[in-house]
């Protein structure tokens, strides 16, 4: 599974707060490798060195990066703008990328990118970034980016990863419903990149060869909003539809996933 013209699709991987590419490689390890046959991922490490403790020391080795630095209440940033143009250099010297991916810093980050690409901001001559799979991110707070990036629904696919005990929960909801027809994929986890259990996976692989590669899906029925559950068994499904915020009119798909 490739690419129109026969090519890996192309996609670029940001990692978390004061971790590394490798880490986040490694995080993405957990998934089963077929998903990821038809894309060429890089994962580069952030700009900055990290400036303060990492929370994966002792688990992963360093060393250990950020992409920007912030205040506790996320609506001051620091380096934003230095990390911004680091990561169009990139994208315009190693692309041209089809997708991102990213977990927490990285995919707010990969979020803002889209919004602001979308506006014309960055990435101008850049082809437009077709999909995003985002697990644990979020929106910036401070209204100057806001107004730009987030100003109408960003129209790149999305699939978004959602833990139910993850600290990360609300904003995540949040920059989902900045995208137009997001599928949102809750899990009992926190805030971590999750292990995916045979029916997240074909979700996944489903939502992959739908709307990125434009081939039908297999393997796995989706419930949708809207349709009658009445004769639904409880052997029948592991899938529940859950309520989406009434006030967003972008046409979301959120399933909860209950996983072993």
């Amino acid at each position: 599974m490739e690419g129109q013209n026969g090519k890996k699709l192309k996609v670029l991987c940001l990692h978390g707060f004061r971790t590394s590419g490798s880490f986040l490689k490694k995080q993405i390890s957990k998934w089963e490798p077929s998903l990821f046959t038809q894309f060429d991922m890089e994962f580069p490490d952030g700009k900055f060195p990290a400036g303060g403790k990492s929370d994966i020391e002792g688990i992963f080795p360093p060393p250990y990066y950020e992409w920007f630095q912030f205040e506790k209440d996320f609506t001051v940033y620091f380096n934003l703008e230095e990390c911004i143009a680091y990561l169009c250099e990139y994208i315009t010297a190693n692309g041209p990328f089809d997708g991102f991916l990213g977990f927490s810093q990285g995919a707010t980050l990969s979020a803002l990118l889209l919004g602001y690409q979308a506006q014309g901001k960055v990435l101008k001559e850049h082809p437009p970034i077709k999909f995003f799979i985002s697990i644990s991110g979020s929106k910036f707070r401070d209204p100057s980016i806001c107004d730009v990036a987030y100003k109408d629904p960003i129209k790149a696919k999305s699939v978004h990863f959602i833990g139910e005990k993850d600290w990360l929960k609300l904003p995540s909801e949040d920059l989902a419903s900045a995208f137009d027809k997001p599928l949102i994929l809750k899990h009992p986890q926190g805030h971590t990149v999750p292990r995916l259990d045979e029916v997240t996976t074909n979700l996944l692989r489903n939502w992959i060869n739908e709307e990125v590669l434009g081939q039908p899906k297999v393997g796995v029925s989706v419930i949708e909003h809207g349709k009658d559950s009445e004769n639904k068994s409880k052997k029948e499904s592991l899938l529940e539809p859950c309520s989406t915020n009434p006030d967003n009119d972008n046409n979301s798909e959120t399933v909860e996933v209950t996983q072993a």
